[in-house]
């Protein structure tokens, strides 16, 4: 789930000028579901939630840490509202740059724009294992994975947004936990 986009420093070098960093408290929404995404956020510090509301209920579906970039990719490139909102969890420090500027990044730099299309492969990637395991797994097997692939989310994360990204209560991982 920990996709890192491979910075280098010509990326760097080809748009510093262009982002602009904010320091953010926690629960600070980025994007709501339904708006049109026009900025992208690297996380310098902190970590942010990509989440979406169903039925009144909010499902978390990733989570993004120091190195990361995330946005609604298919708002950002489309311009359709986007599917979900994207908030920080913890007090972080977020370098945000817009669209038009990110596109005159990528066009100008071709390395860059390599790196950008692998990490998008590799994100579509784990949303697919994501799907498939919500199918397939049982949740003790979800948690274990988790435990195994990504334990700085459970190290971080409140335990209720941990519990909606297995796709359980949080009554129920408090079971799963105390089993093992």
């Amino acid at each position: 789930m920990l996709n890192h986009l491979n910075h280098n420093e010509s990326f760097w070098e080809a748009s510093k000028d262009f982002f602009y960093s904010e320091k953010l408290k926690s629960k600070t929404v980025l994007l709501s579901e339904g708006e049109i995404s026009k900025k992208m956020f690297y996380v310098e510090k902190g970590c942010l939630r990509v989440w979406f509301n169903s039925n009144g209920k909010e499902i978390t579906f990733q989570f993004f840490f120091e190195g990361q970039m995330v946005s609604s990719f298919e708002s950002f490139w489309t311009g359709q509202p986007s599917l979900y909102s994207i908030e920080t969890i913890e007090d972080s420090i977020i370098h945000t740059i817009k669209r038009n500027d990110f596109q005159e990044v990528l066009d100008s730099n071709p390395s860059t724009k390599k790196d950008f299309e692998n990490y998008i492969y590799k994100r579509l990637g784990n949303y697919v294992k994501l799907f498939l395991s919500r199918i397939a797994d049982k949740p003790e097997q979800r948690y274990k994975e988790l435990l195994k692939t990504n334990p700085e989310i459970l190290q971080r994360i409140p335990q209720h947004y941990i519990a909606s990204y297995l796709g359980i209560s949080a009554v129920s991982l408090s079971r799963i936990r105390n089993r093992r």
